[in-house]
């Protein structure tokens, strides 16, 4: 197991009053996977009300309201946060896993994880993506998608600030830049032409802890898991060129970004609005877990 320490702070400015702010956040990290919530720490300025609640997908958020006026409001949850890297994937699975995914009962219950559309859509520019890069699917569905991880891995570049959080997988495919969402958005919309269910999922990346040639820095991330035969979902990280383990800390899933944001609000006033996100990760000894069980306050 491998212990984490995560702030997440938020800063919101704006040009005029706000005179209210309704806020949906999905901060607090999930319980699945190995994965387990020492303590949960929510503090808000200026003050308000919330309430716990879970989501369409099952993620765990916070529904809050500013109900003063204000030009300014920051959102801080901290973390301490247990993860646990599992085994080690094997390289392949049978070949008969694609009859498996074929299944209609696999279409039926899965089919928001399948179905095209969102930011995760396909398209003419991912039909020629994938020609020009030689990706198709192979002998079994879990090598298939090692090799997809890879191979976007080495041919697209990380470039904070050359997309937006709505950007569609069409900016990243034109320039090849883009950041880890766009990397997420692509192989999830690749792996569903291919019939496996795939899905969005935000959180953190500890590099302290991650694996990969060259872990980016700590910060929220995104990457996909995939519904595999044998296996379950299984986590990739296309923009590390690598598996989902003990570094990557999980907050929330969805169809793509917009289903599992951090952070969606609606304010009345306010005019021109500004998001500050600052975010840090380490690593903490057993002795970080001193205030107690989850907890909000």
């Amino acid at each position: 197991m491998t212990r984490h320490h995560v702030e997440h702070v938020s800063e919101f400015s704006y040009g005029a009053a706000v005179h209210g702010n309704l806020m949906l956040l999905r901060l607090h990290p999930s319980e699945e996977f190995g994965q387990r919530v020492l303590s949960f720490r929510l503090k808000v300025r200026p003050s308000a009300d919330w309430v716990a609640c879970e989501d369409a997908f099952g993620n765990r958020c916070h529904l809050l309201s500013i109900h003063r006026r204000h030009r300014h409001a920051t959102v801080r949850a901290s973390s301490e946060v247990e993860t646990d890297a599992g085994p080690p994937l094997p390289e392949r699975i049978d070949a008969t896993a694609w009859s498996a995914l074929s299944d209609p009962g696999v279409s039926l219950r899965y089919w928001e994880f399948l179905a095209h559309g969102g930011l995760a859509r396909p398209g003419p520019a991912l039909d020629a993506f994938v020609e020009q890069n030689g990706i198709r699917r192979g002998e079994d569905p879990l090598s298939s998608l090692l090799t997809l991880s890879s191979r976007l891995h080495d041919v697209l570049r990380y470039e904070p600030g050359s997309t937006a959080v709505d950007s569609p997988i069409e900016r990243i495919l034109a320039t090849g830049r883009g950041v880890c969402q766009d990397y997420a958005h692509v192989m999830i919309a690749i792996g569903r032409t291919w019939g496996i269910p795939g899905r969005y999922v935000s959180g953190y990346l500890n590099p302290g802890a991650a694996s990969g040639e060259r872990p980016l820095p700590a910060a929220s991330h995104a990457w996909a898991e995939f519904l595999l035969p044998e296996l379950g979902w299984v986590g990739l990280d296309p923009t590390n060129g690598a598996a989902a383990g003990a570094g990557h800390i999980r907050t929330a899933v969805g169809r793509d970004y917009n289903d599992a944001a951090p952070t969606r609000g609606t304010v009345f006033g306010g005019g021109e609005s500004r998001l500050g996100v600052k975010v840090t990760v380490r690593e903490s000894g057993p002795g970080a877990n001193a205030r107690g069980p989850q907890a909000a306050q």
